[in-house]
């Protein structure tokens, strides 16, 4: 049930509507994201990849947020959210209609752009539609909002990959693959109903509200100035947290130089070369950026504050868990189930996956209403190291029931640090919520590290992956209590007050 008052702000305002069609868009990105998770299979097939190869599907999607990133909260910042959502609804069509001449294209790097263009026009409606949620009504149910929103998103997943199913692995009446040929009619159909959603946003209200602004981010510049002196630096736990993200930056900017040297033949180990050495350069480079810019970083900017910063990583981490284990699903399905079983039928078994992250997502919204959020997160993070062991253990039906219930267990995880992370920021929860997205680049890496194992061994081994990214966003979710204290700045020490948001009493 839901909590009373959930959409109704201070002022007596009912949102109800507004997070109604907000929701609409968790729908929208949440199929587009199953279809995606059932076409690695398809090309591994069509175009005879290893499943490393085929894993740059996740790399063309998840490259369109990192690019996008950015840019959709500059943006959302300066138009407000409803000039971002319409925008990135017209991008998300102009990528589905390009699905049409792919087809005839008929080459991998044709669907890739497709693939890019979509996630690219997705960034905006995620950097807008998240953060959004979570001030559509009082802020202690800003994570209960969220979440429930992200339920949308799920259901969307299910029917994702229904629709893959349909059309990416049809066959004619002789038996033989329709799926190159069938493969734009799903996205073009997305194309036709995205212009129609662009529609209702261009008619709707939207009002642009802002969270609390909890750390005081929105002084004057003469405060701003008065900070650079003596406890208004920002902490070491900040700066750490800082160069982990220069770090997973360093690493996904490796990965598109990858992409560009060996994307075109394919030269798995030539790509690893450039990335390796592309990574070193960069983060040698952002640490000496970081220690010779160490004196301007003050409690004003969102990365002095190590919940935010620590939150990219999270979700860097969490992301790259979720879409190693989606992409290899149907891989895993075919190969290690104890019984035999067909692409067709794998497709539909990740339908049934999806209902259980739905499920989760359901159930969690409601959890964190009444468990502290980050608690849930950290439990959840552990629950799904389990799980990944039993599924690396390869225990017949107990492995395969264990694939299932990462799905319920990663349910949470997106939301709940997205609500974390921007928690007290104000206005910048827009800038903010942009690098969040940023960090989903997490989910262009790891899918080809697992098929790297996976090539080399089986898809079980390759669940060594997830189990390590869960390690970190357990991690973040019991730490997250003292990641969220405030910088002390100079006046509060000389009045004995601290800024009030120890703890993150809002989010439980």
């Amino acid at each position: 049930m839901l909590p009373k008052g959930l959409f109704r702000t201070p002022d007596g305002q009912s949102h109800a509507y507004t997070f109604t069609i907000v929701a609409s868009l968790f729908l929208l990105w949440g199929f587009c994201n199953g279809m995606i998770d059932v076409m690695d299979k398809h090309f591994q097939e069509q175009l005879h990849l290893s499943l490393a190869q085929s894993a740059w599907v996740q790399f063309a999607h998840y490259l369109g947020y990192f690019l996008m990133a950015l840019p959709a909260g500059w943006l959302a910042s300066k138009i407000g959210y409803k000039g971002g959502i319409i925008g990135g609804l017209l991008m998300v069509a102009a990528g589905g209609f390009w699905f049409i001449p792919a087809t005839h294209i008929a080459a991998f790097w044709a669907f890739l752009l497709g693939v890019c263009f979509i996630a690219a026009g997705l960034t905006f409606l995620e950097t807008v539609a998240n953060p959004y949620t979570t001030v559509l009504g009082p802020k202690e149910f800003s994570a209960t909002r969220i979440n429930l929103a992200q339920s949308c998103n799920g259901l969307g997943w299910v029917f994702g990959p229904i629709a893959g199913r349909e059309f990416f692995y049809s066959t004619n009446a002789l038996g033989q693959s329709t799926g190159a040929q069938t493969l734009w009619i799903p996205y073009a159909a997305v194309g036709a109903v995205v212009l129609v959603l662009a529609l209702v946003f261009a008619r709707a209200k939207l009002p642009d509200l802002s969270s609390e602004d909890v750390y005081h981010l929105e002084r004057t510049a003469s405060a701003d100035s008065a900070s650079l002196e003596g406890p208004h630096r920002v902490g070491t736990l900040a700066f750490v947290m800082l160069w982990f993200n220069l770090a997973a930056l360093a690493v996904a900017v490796g990965m598109i130089a990858a992409a560009i040297a060996s994307i075109g033949s394919l030269d798995e180990a030539r790509g690893l070369r450039v990335l390796i050495v592309t990574a070193a350069v960069l983060l040698l480079i952002g640490t000496a950026w970081l220690v010779l810019r160490s004196s301007r970083f003050t409690e004003r900017t969102v990365w002095a504050h190590p919940h935010f910063s620590a939150a990219t990583i999270a979700q860097f981490f969490y992301v790259a868990a979720q879409s190693a284990i989606f992409a290899y699903f149907i891989n895993y399905m075919t190969s290690l189930a104890p019984l035999p079983i067909s692409n067709q039928t794998a497709a539909l078994l990740a339908s049934v996956a999806f209902a259980c992250f739905l499920a989760g997502r359901v159930i969690g919204a409601a959890l964190v209403k009444i468990c502290p959020p980050a608690t849930v997160l950290g439990l959840y993070g552990l629950i799904n190291v389990a799980v990944c062991l039993l599924v690396i253990a390869k225990l017949g039906w107990v492995s395969l029931i264990a694939v299932f219930a990462s799905y319920f267990f990663m349910s949470i995880m997106f939301p709940t640090i997205f609500a974390l992370g921007i928690h007290g920021l104000g206005t910048r929860a827009k800038k903010a919520s942009g690098f969040i997205v940023m960090a989903i680049m997490g989910g262009a890496i790891m899918p080809k590290l697992m098929g790297y194992i996976a090539d080399r061994t089986d898809v079980a081994c390759g669940f060594v992956v997830p189990l390590a990214c869960f390690l970190v966003v357990a991690a973040y979710g019991f730490a997250w209590p003292r990641l969220s204290r405030p910088p002390i700045a100079a006046d509060a020490e000389a009045t004995g007050e601290l800024h009030p948001a120890h703890g993150g009493a809002s989010l439980s």
